[in-house]
C-alpha cells in the first residue's frame, strides 16, 4: 500500500512473530489442543475469552471494510458494519440456549437431532467454505499492506505471516490461540487508540461534519444497516471461530465474555470506520482511503495502521487454524481425536487458503460478500427451533437452504457484472439494495418454509418424551 513505511514494519513485525512463536505452548492433548484448557484442566477465564473473541472478530479484512465503507458512504457505513457486532448478542444467546436447554456440546449435535446427518453436512460445508476465505481474505489483506499484488514483496509476505502463525497454531492449537489473542489484542488496542487521538486531534475533524456524512436516507450505508439488523441473528452461528469459544467455559464467564466483547469490538470496529469517514470527507479527486489517510496523518499512523492490520490478520488466522482443526476432527469425526490429526487439519486448511490467493480471484470482497448471505438459511432454526424450541419436518431446513445458497450465488453473479437479473426484475440497481432484496427473499422462503412444516405439539412431544 502506497504511503506504508515497509522497512519499518517489518522490523516490528519480526518482534512480534518472535513474541507469538515463544509465549505459543506446546500442547499435547486433546483437551489443551482442541478445547484450549490448561495442563490442569482449567477452562479459560473472562478476560482471555473476552479479548480472544473481539481480536479474531476484528479481522484485518473488517478493518479495512469499516474504513472503506466509512470513506465511501460516509457515517452510515461506520454504523452498517459496526452493527454486525451485534452477533455477539445474538451468538451468546444461542450458545446458552443450545448448552443449557439443549444440552449439546456443538451446534452439529443440536442440527443432527433435528435434521439429520445431511443437515449436519450442509452447515458443515457452509463452514469450512468460511473458514478457508477467512485464511484467504486476512492473507490478502497482508499481501495489500506490503506490495502489488503479484509482487516479490506481496508473495513473500503472505507466505511468511502464514508460515509463522500456523507454526505456533500447531504447537498449541486452541490453547496457543487464546494465549497469543490476549497480547495481540492488549496491542491492537493501543494501535486503535493512538489512530483514533491523531484524528480527533487534527485541526480538520469535526464531530458535526463526521454525523452530518450521510445524509440521505437512501445511502447505501443506511440500505446497508437494514442488512446487518437483519442478517445478525444468522451470521454468528455460521462462524465457528465465536461459537467454538463458546462451549469452553461456564455459563456466567461465557455469558459475560460475550457482552462484554459485544460493547469492545463495536467501539474499536467503530472508531476505524470514523477514521475512513474523516479521510472521505478530506479526500481530493480519486485518492484511495490509505492515501488520504497518509496525507492527512503521516508516515507514523501508516506505520501503526500496517501493524495492526497484520496483527489483527494473524490473531484470527490462528483462531481460525484452531477451529478448522476442530471442525475437521472433533465435529466431522474426519480423524482420531489427537493434537497430530488437528496440526494435519491445520495444514491443510492453510495450503487451501494460500490456494485461494495466488490461483482465486484477488477481489477481497467478492471473496467473502455471500457468506452472510448463505447463512440466513439458519434464521429460521434459530428463531423457530433454538429460541422457540418448536419441532419442524426437515424438508423446510433444505428447501430455505437452498434457497439461501442460491441467493447468495445470485447475488455474487449480479454483482461481479455476469447477469442483471435483480436488477432486471426490481429496478435497484446499487449492490446493497440488490442485497436487501435477496436477504428479505431468502427469509421469506425461509420462514413460510418452516411454519409450514411445524409439527403438531402432541408430536413434540412425543419426541421429546
Amino acid at each position: 500500500m502506497e504511503g506504508m513505511p515497509v522497512t519499518a514494519l517489518i522490523g516490528i513485525l519480526v518482534v512480534l512473530a518472535v513474541v507469538s512463536v515463544v509465549i505459543a505452548p506446546r500442547v499435547r492433548t486433546a483437551d489443551g489442543f482442541f478445547r484450549g484448557w490448561s495442563d490442569t484442566g482449567a477452562a479459560p477465564g473472562v478476560l482471555t475469552l473476552t479479548f480472544s473473541q473481539v481480536t479474531t472478530w476484528i479481522f484485518a479484512r473488517s478493518l479495512l471494510n469499516a474504513g472503506i465503507l466509512g470513506y465511501f458512504f460516509g457515517i452510515a457505513g461506520a454504523i452498517a458494519y459496526t452493527a454486525y457486532y451485534g452477533s455477539f448478542l445474538t451468538g451468546w444467546l444461542i450458545v446458552d440456549r443450545l448448552r443449557f436447554r439443549y444440552g449439546v456440546d456443538n451446534i452439529q449435535a443440536f442440527l443432527q437431532s433435528r435434521f439429520g446427518r445431511a443437515g449436519t453436512a450442509c452447515f458443515n460445508l457452509l463452514i469450512s467454505l468460511r473458514l478457508l476465505t477467512e485464511v484467504f481474505a486476512n492473507l490478502l489483506v497482508v499481501g495489500i499492506v506490503f506490495g502489488v499484488a503479484g509482487s516479490s514483496a506481496y508473495v513473500l509476505s503472505i507466505l511468511a505471516v502464514a508460515g509463522v502463525t500456523l507454526a505456533y497454531s500447531m504447537s498449541g492449537g486452541l490453547r496457543a490461540s487464546l494465549r497469543t489473542d490476549l497480547w495481540q489484542m492488549s496491542l491492537l488496542t493501543i494501535l486503535l487508540v493512538v489512530l483514533t487521538a491523531m484524528m480527533v486531534v487534527h485541526p480538520l475533524f469535526e464531530v458535526s461534519a463526521i454525523a452530518a456524512s450521510s445524509p440521505e436516507l437512501v445511502s447505501p450505508g443506511w440500505i446497508l444497516l437494514l442488512v446487518a439488523l437483519l442478517q445478525v441473528l444468522s451470521y454468528p452461528m455460521h462462524d465457528p471461530v465465536m461459537m467454538d469459544r463458546g462451549f469452553l467455559a461456564d455459563r456466567s464467564t461465557t455469558r459475560r465474555s460475550f457482552l462484554h466483547a459485544f460493547w469492545i469490538s463495536a467501539l474499536c470496529i467503530l472508531a476505524f470506520g470514523m477514521l475512513g469517514v474523516f479521510a472521505g470527507l478530506h479526500r481530493i479527486g480519486d485518492e484511495e482511503l490509505i492515501a488520504t489517510l497518509n496525507r492527512l496523518l503521516g508516515t507514523p499512523a501508516m506505520l501503526a495502521l500496517g501493524v495492526a492490520l497484520v496483527l489483527s490478520a494473524a490473531s484470527t488466522m490462528d483462531s481460525t487454524f484452531s477451529s478448522a482443526s476442530k471442525l475437521a476432527i472433533m465435529d466431522m469425526r474426519l480423524g482420531n481425536p489427537s493434537a497430530r490429526n488437528g496440526r494435519i487439519a491445520m495444514l491443510l486448511f492453510c495450503v487451501g487458503g494460500l490456494i485461494l490467493v495466488f490461483v482465486g480471484t484477488d477481489d477481497l470482497f467478492a471473496a467473502v460478500a455471500v457468506s452472510g448471505t448463505a447463512s440466513l438459511f439458519l434464521t429460521p432454526v434459530i428463531a423457530y427451533c433454538i429460541l422457540g424450541g418448536r419441532d419442524v419436518k426437515p424438508w423446510s431446513f433444505f428447501v430455505t437452504f437452498l434457497a439461501a445458497v442460491g441467493g447468495s450465488a445470485l447475488y455474487f453473479v449480479e454483482t461481479s457484472g455476469y447477469v442483471n437479473l435483480i436488477g432486471a426484475l426490481t429496478g435497484v440497481e446499487q449492490s446493497y439494495s440488490k442485497l436487501l432484496v435477496v436477504t428479505l427473499c431468502i427469509l421469506a422462503i425461509g420462514f413460510l418454509s418452516f411454519g409450514l412444516a411445524l409439527k403438531p405439539r402432541k408430536e413434540e412431544a412425543r419426541n421429546h418424551g
